[in-house]
């Protein structure tokens, strides 16, 4: 028999969904805080702000890859302890948890190695000129300093979220973005580091975040416990985590891959400023994709577990909800987005130039936003239910079969310049979210209407 707590076949599907769905969408409202509130901060130094925000900017892609390999281990391990859960399999869940947490923090030091070797051409790579690669370098040789901080605070809040501690969550989220909140204005203006004392705030706010996580997955009120005799790694355990992982990790690298194509096609095309709007239009994105993205994950472990359990009615009853909600969502966020582009620009800087730019680059790149929500839902209806390779392939299918391409050949097309390599978002938009979502009703419906539950 499973563990009654948090048991997720028990009750409303919808309500299983919303008591996770809450406290993750403020979890992910407060994530968003820890680079957003940078990136406000730094576009409003003194001196040269628009180049600092430009030179934050070129960091996203690095920051992104960080952010792959947390979503590899805690993405890929955290829907399969929902799943062994719901089987009743509470010993090869704490196993699967512990093996994740090894992987993170193995690769966590690792990345910090490898970062702080290659920062230099990366960063020219991804679109730095002489003039912001001395902001961007300052930001990122400190942040990669906390790589294996960043990893765990995202990773393993994924195993905590998991086992329905949506709240406990959103604490561990939290503590770190007030921590970040109250040390960016003290180090980038009181101590006078600038972009340095950004990244200073992010890394300690990330540690205290760490922190928290072992404390409470090492304590008694967890379901599954962080244990030592689980971080020996086994070979087929570790495969099983990397491969449903794949699908986050794709999606992370592929949008890391996406944004430095953005960086170099328009520093190449409308030089600075240009790179600065997309950095404006990526910190809009975080705010705005946000509680879609806290919704589909919040249903991903109610999904998986009912689908371990066999209660296949109740998965069809949760996709249903979270695609309606989604579509919904977007769908007024694109015609918001559409006629106050000027407002979400005006949050992060303040420059003439840029605003004037900002404002028809906004409308082109947010163009049909809504079928994003598409991808968001089928995506997540993958992982949940332990398809990976369905999730990989529709994680590389929008962003590199269709995107990179395109912004490479509309660009030429026409004279559009600027206008094309930013046209290149919406009309993957439409391909990759109806691909994704058409394939997981055909496949993924049948299943489930076949079973016996």
């Amino acid at each position: 028999m499973s563990d009654t707590a948090n048991d997720f076949s028990k009750g409303s599907i919808v309500s299983n969904i919303m008591k996770l769905a809450v406290p993750m969408t403020m979890a992910q409202l407060i994530n968003v805080l820890y680079n957003i509130i940078d990136r406000i901060y730094i576009g409003r130094i003194p001196e040269n702000a628009t180049l600092a925000l430009t030179g934050l900017g070129l960091c996203l892609p690095i920051i992104s890859m960080v952010i792959a390999f947390a979503n590899l281990f805690g993405m890929g391990g955290a829907p399969l302890c929902s799943i062994e859960r719901g089987r009743g399999n509470k010993e090869e869940a704490e196993q699967i948890m512990g093996n994740s947490f090894v992987l993170m923090v193995i690769f966590g030091i690792g990345l910090t190695v490898v970062g702080l070797a290659l920062k230099k051409p990366m960063l020219y790579l991804f679109g730095a000129s002489d003039n912001t690669y001395p902001y961007a370098d300052q930001y990122i040789s400190i942040y990669l300093l906390g790589s294996i901080f960043v990893m765990i605070g995202l990773g393993m809040n994924s195993f905590i979220n998991s086992q329905g501690f949506g709240t406990i969550g959103m604490m561990t989220v939290l503590l770190g973005a007030v921590a970040n909140i109250i040390l960016d204005p003290i180090f980038i203006f009181t101590f006078h580091m600038g972009v340095r004392g950004a990244a200073l705030a992010t890394i300690l706010s990330q540690f205290l975040s760490a922190l928290w996580i072992v404390k409470f997955l090492t304590g008694g009120k967890a379901i599954l416990r962080l244990k030592t005799s689980a971080f020996r790694l086994k070979k087929q355990r570790v495969k099983n985590i990397v491969a449903l992982g794949m699908s986050g990790f794709t999606m992370a690298i592929t949008n890391s891959s996406v944004q430095i194509m953005y960086n170099a096609s328009l520093q190449h095309y409308g030089g600075d400023l240009y790179v600065g709007i997309m950095t404006v239009i990526n910190s809009v994105r975080e705010i705005i994709s946000m509680p879609v993205n806290g919704l589909t994950n919040s249903a991903q472990p109610v999904m998986g577990f009912n689908y371990g359990a066999g209660e296949y009615k109740r998965v069809k009853r949760a996709i249903v909800f979270i695609s309606v909600v989604s579509i919904a969502y977007t769908t007024v966020m694109w015609l918001f987005v559409h006629g106050f582009p000027e407002f979400f620009i005006r949050i992060f800087n303040q420059d003439a130039d840029l605003v004037r730019e900002g404002i028809p680059a906004m409308r082109i790149y947010y163009f049909g936003f809504f079928m994003m929500s598409l991808q968001f839902a089928g995506q997540s209806v993958f992982v949940a239910l332990g398809k990976a390779k369905n999730a990989v392939f529709f994680s590389i299918f929008r962003k590199v079969i269709i995107v990179i391409p395109l912004m490479l050949v509309l660009p030429l097309m026409f004279g559009l310049g600027t206008d094309g390599v930013l046209m290149a978002e919406p009309v993957s938009n439409f391909i990759g979210g109806a691909a994704c979502f058409i394939t997981m009703l055909i496949t993924v419906w049948p299943e489930l209407s076949g079973k016996k539950k």
